[in-house]
């Protein structure tokens, strides 16, 4: 099986490294419209650097689009016409519907992703949707490749936008928290370094907790509060500053972000 992708920057970087890690990485090819970071990551990565979009797509079963959306355009004009009926494309680009992806190169059969920044340590959360001319099994060897970087749920397109706004967008108000929380830790006199890391085990160790335990987040919360105690006194300030409807906010705009990246 022959994986190719074009574009080597943050995202199709995190992806490919860690599907480097799982198959032959021999099998691999990637191009970069900056060939010296495309090269160094072939390097680093033990895969193989191809100079043009043309020829990375050759002869591939799987070829990633790590492109933004607004290169589309650009990137489809150049290959539309290589493209196999055979291949399936996995495109990363927020907001970018299959129909749309369709219109751009109507040969070319398309699942559509939404990975997150955490595939660079495996621990993305990937969504992936796709239309009826994808076959079930092509479907779970593109899950089955994406796992690689992660955990990966397959969701109807309609979702894709909600997930862009939620896990796509999510560690960056994650990231913020744990910010903040250090942040605090430093005005009660704790290290800067030491309050990064207990802010972000703290973190990290709720997230494992509400996923081991099923338990809903809700009641955890109310596990740690106890009456009179410290915890319900930091839960009673976030109620007052609108710490919960700032999430909703945060993750509703993204998520009319993705929406309107898709107009």
């Amino acid at each position: 099986m022959k994986i190719s992708c074009i574009g080597t920057g943050a995202m199709g970087g995190a992806i490919m490294s860690a599907v480097c890690k799982k198959f032959n990485s021999k099998d691999i090819y990637v191009t970069d419209k900056n060939s010296d970071m495309g090269k160094a990551f072939a390097e680093k990565n033990g895969c193989n650097f191809v100079n043009s979009n043309k020829e990375v797509i050759k002869d591939a079963d799987y070829v990633f689009l790590a492109v933004k959306p607004q290169f589309l355009g650009d990137v489809f004009a150049e290959i539309k016409n290589d493209i196999s009926e055979k291949q399936v494309i996995i495109s990363m680009a927020a907001g970018i519907a299959i129909s749309k992806l369709e219109a751009f190169a109507p040969k070319a059969r398309f699942i559509r992703m939404m990975p997150n920044v955490c595939a660079q340590i495996g621990e993305a959360m990937t969504a992936v949707s796709c239309n009826s001319n994808i076959s079930k099994e092509e479907m779970n060897t593109a899950k089955e490749i994406l796992s690689a970087a992660g955990k990966v749920e397959e969701v109807p397109e309609r979702l894709m936008d909600c997930v862009t706004g939620v896990s796509g967008s999510g560690p960056a108000f994650v990231f913020m928290f744990i910010e903040a929380m250090a942040d605090a830790a430093v005005r009660c006199g704790m290290p800067r370094n030491q309050a990064y890391i207990y802010a972000a085990q703290t973190v990290k160790g709720s997230a494992a907790l509400v996923l081991e335990s099923g338990k809903h987040p809700g009641a955890l919360k109310d596990s740690v509060t106890s009456p009179a105690g410290t915890t319900i006194e930091g839960v009673a300030a976030l109620e007052a500053n609108g710490f919960r409807h700032s999430v909703i906010e945060a993750v509703t705009k993204a998520y009319e972000k993705s929406v309107s990246l898709g107009k």
